[in-house]
């Protein structure tokens, strides 16, 4: 089922790119992007392998500082403020604009210390146990793991894991949350209880998921984002965004030729 809640022409983006290059030490591996990321919608990243999908959603909470070699050009705006202008702290935007990865990755601590270790880290002050429980009950996981809060967050399922990452991300307070690929380690059932919680998630927090998943992508989100690779003449790749609009337009009246080879099934 797509959703119909997003109108064509975006009133409010909480982030924005413009002319964003990425490279990697001197390899160009993304270029020419333009993207408004509205509030509280769903927006897919689709496209082929090696297309700069994650690369691009990384640059909005700056996780590529922490790859050597990795550079950004061109602007990055989180609610009209440059992401990358001197002054700006990586810590403190990605606490604002939380990732969940490929691979659930909870801390070997127990399932109480995974939500709150972070939030003691950025300085929350409030009641503990709440802060747990509301996070837990926001990532659908509470009734599952409320008489088991001290065993290991490793203790549990691919699924309730990464569950307990989303729930950890929720647990300091984000504006936006960034998914690259959530679900590709997970069961079908799994699967459709991350994207039942996404679709919960959305009155509270913007979201981006990176997804191979093209049936993922159409039922969760609001706008996709497509994205190819051209070869150059040195053989690398270069990801660059080809279409972008409301996922019902994307997947049923592409206008690029691409998009629609692509979202058909003829290559990918």
């Amino acid at each position: 089922m797509v959703s119909h809640t997003a109108s064509s022409t975006i009133t409010e983006a909480v982030l924005r790119a413009q002319d964003l290059h990425v490279y990697y030490g001197s390899t160009l591996a993304v270029k020419n992007v333009d993207l408004d990321i509205p509030k509280n919608e769903i927006t897919a990243f689709i496209g082929p392998s090696g297309c700069g999908k994650s690369t691009v959603l990384r640059c909005f909470n700056r996780t590529n500082d922490l790859i050597s070699g990795a550079r950004v050009e061109g602007k990055v705006t989180f609610h009209g403020k440059d992401l990358y202008a001197s002054g700006v702290d990586p810590a403190d935007v990605r606490r604002r604009i939380g990732m969940v990865f490929q691979r659930p990755n909870p801390f070997p601590k127990s399932i109480f210390e995974n939500i709150a270790f972070g939030a003691r880290i950025n300085g929350y002050r409030g009641d503990m146990d709440e802060l747990v429980e509301t996070s837990l009950r926001s990532a659908a996981l509470w009734d599952e793991v409320k008489d088991k809060l001290k065993e290991s967050g490793l203790s549990l399922s691919g699924g309730q894991q990464q569950r307990l990452c989303i729930a950890r991300a929720i647990a300091i307070s984000p504006e936006v949350i960034l998914l690259d690929e959530p679900c590709s380690a997970l069961d079908p059932i799994s699967t459709m209880k991350i994207e039942e919680l996404m679709r919960e998630l959305k009155e509270k927090y913007s979201q981006i998921i990176v997804t191979h998943n093209m049936q993922q992508a159409s039922r969760v989100s609001d706008r996709t984002a497509f994205f190819n690779a051209q070869a150059t003449e040195t053989g690398n790749k270069v990801g660059y965004l080809v279409e972008y609009g409301l996922t019902e337009q994307i997947f049923n009246n592409p206008k690029d030729s691409f998009t629609r080879d692509y979202v058909s099934g003829r290559f990918g």
